[in-house]
């Protein structure tokens, strides 16, 4: 095939299989960034972690994931998107099986890290080939059943991680992609195999990508280790730190001065793609954070089993299953600063609610605002992405997503860390309050020895459960703290937004921001 020779549209058959093979593979992928949320504890105590640590589990992935995204474009030019697409796949799904047989926690961050890795040319290629099976009269349609995946997979990650981790073993939310993504990999070659795109040798920016794959992964750590090391008094954060900041400040100056940079920062001189882009990563990390919080606070302090955690959360997929296809409608028509202003209000709302829980909290008063945040995740990647790619020149657009993703997955990792570091944080302060107020009353504290008592515990058993007791407190309390911190931030990202210019959507735009 030549490089001026565009194949047609697909049809009939051909054209039903290739789109369940992609989306299947869309979906496979998406969900492994929601999976293991729920199967967190479950993880971390196989394999003799705590759960603070088992959240490298979530943040390793995602900046693999992110590093990789930028090198789709060059890869898909020298391999052919097709041949580049099935690779993913296929390698994908022999990194989920390493994953699933991990002995340690090291080694199932070290897989996880290879998953991200090579899932990174899924998510872009998926959708560019999509589009090529459609004729543009149909494109809308083709991106809104592409969106649907990639809204349902989050809510199913922890509803099937749950169930899975309960009734079987926790390496089985691994083990299930094997099947998919070979199924996935089978029926697009076979689609697609006689639609390469055609290949040609690109400079690669290998200097732009160490020093990438050098700060990001090194600032990673400092968020991920901070907290255990005992932060800036231990020589190997400083160490990262300072790494992080140098490589940081060296790959600005290196892409900035590339004739091929690996990422085009250019770009972050348009007043638009900056704003948005910004806007989306900070939205993204909030969320992602409170995504992984919620059934960690679940389990650990509620009681939840996995499968229970799962349900909770699963509600938000109704209203953002429902909302979307009519958000992709209205954005032509309606200011997309209006439509975000509207999702940002709504998670204002809902992380308000949230900072009501007290360790007495029913399901229904869980579910409901989950329920709520659906309507808030609509809303929220498409009038952004518009945002993000307006003005831009056609040429440019494929750079502009592929940067805007990787900073929008980079966030949603820092956010994960970050969340859960404060987390602990928070409860170490209100613990030490809690226990302080109680020593201070000794009549209340004599009074409630006495009850622990009077039910048949000892001394020191009535102790570990008074402790206990504290515990669960404590960390509510600092939970409700970061909901709180989170609902102030939505509401500043409102007056952010509009420090963009007006913009309208002039395609249907990608709503699948949720991956």
């Amino acid at each position: 095939m030549n490089a001026a020779s565009t194949p047609r549209p697909l049809t009939g058959m051909p054209l039903v299989m290739g789109t369940l093979a992609l989306s299947l593979a869309t979906f496979m992928n998406v969900l492994d960034t929601s999976i293991a949320n729920v199967s967190l504890p479950a993880i971390a105590g196989n394999l003799g972690a705590s759960p603070n640590q088992g959240t490298w589990v979530i943040t390793s992935f995602g900046v693999a994931n992110a590093i990789s995204v930028p090198l789709t474009g060059w890869l898909a030019q020298r391999l052919g998107a097709v041949r580049l697409f099935t690779a993913s796949v296929l390698l994908f799904v022999l990194t989920s099986w390493l994953c699933g047989f991990a002995p340690s926690l090291e080694m199932l961050i070290f897989f996880r890290i290879l998953q991200g890795l090579v899932a990174g040319p899924m998510i872009p290629l998926s959708q560019a080939m999509l589009l090529g099976s459609y004729p543009p009269a149909k494109s809308g349609m083709a991106l809104s059943m592409w969106s649907m995946t990639t809204l349902v997979a989050p809510v199913a990650g922890p509803l099937l991680g749950g169930w899975i981790t309960d009734n079987y073993a926790w390496p089985w939310i691994f083990y299930i992609n094997v099947p998919v993504g070979i199924v996935a990999a089978g029926v697009t070659w076979s689609v697609y195999r006689h639609r390469e795109t055609p290949t040609r040798k690109l400079p690669i920016d290998s200097v732009g990508l160490g020093l990438l794959v050098l700060w990001v992964g090194s600032l990673q750590i400092v968020l991920d280790k901070g907290k255990e090391l005992d932060w800036f008094h231990s020589p190997i954060i400083l160490a990262m730190s300072l790494v992080a900041l140098i490589g940081f400040v060296v790959f600005l100056i290196w892409e900035l001065t590339e004739e091929h940079p690996i990422v085009d920062l250019r770009l972050f001189a348009r007043r638009n793609f900056a704003i948005g882009a910004a806007t989306l990563s900070l939205a993204w990390l909030v969320y992602f954070g409170n995504v992984v919080l919620l059934p960690l606070w679940l389990q650990q302090f509620q009681g939840y089993t996995a499968t229970a955690a799962g349900f909770a959360l699963a509600p938000v997929g109704v209203l953002a299953v429902l909302l979307s296809p009519l958000i992709g409608k209205i954005l032509p028509k309606v200011d997309p600063r209006w439509i975000s202003t509207t999702s940002f209000l709504i998670f204002t709302l809902v992380l308000l609610m949230r900072s009501e829980f007290t360790p007495q909290v029913d399901q229904w008063s869980i579910m409901i605002p989950t329920f709520i945040q659906g309507a808030a995740v609509a809303c929220l990647f498409t009038p952004l992405l518009s945002i993000v790619i307006s003005g831009l020149e056609p040429g440019r657009i494929a750079s502009a997503t592929g940067l805007s993703n990787f900073v929008r997955i980079t966030a949603g990792a820092f956010g994960t860390s970050i969340t859960t570091t404060l987390w602990d944080d928070r409860a170490t302060l209100h613990h030490a309050h809690l226990t302080e107020a109680l020593t201070n009353v000794s009549a209340e504290s004599t009074d409630t020895f006495t009850l622990l008592g009077k039910v048949g515990l000892s001394a020191q058993q009535a102790a570990g459960q008074l402790n206990r007791f504290i515990d669960q407190q404590a960390a509510t309390m600092a939970a409700d703290d970061i909901f709180v911190a989170s609902a102030l931030m939505f509401t500043l990202l409102i007056a952010l937004v509009w420090l963009a210019s007006p913009a309208r959507a002039r395609a249907p735009i990608d709503a699948g921001g949720a991956h």
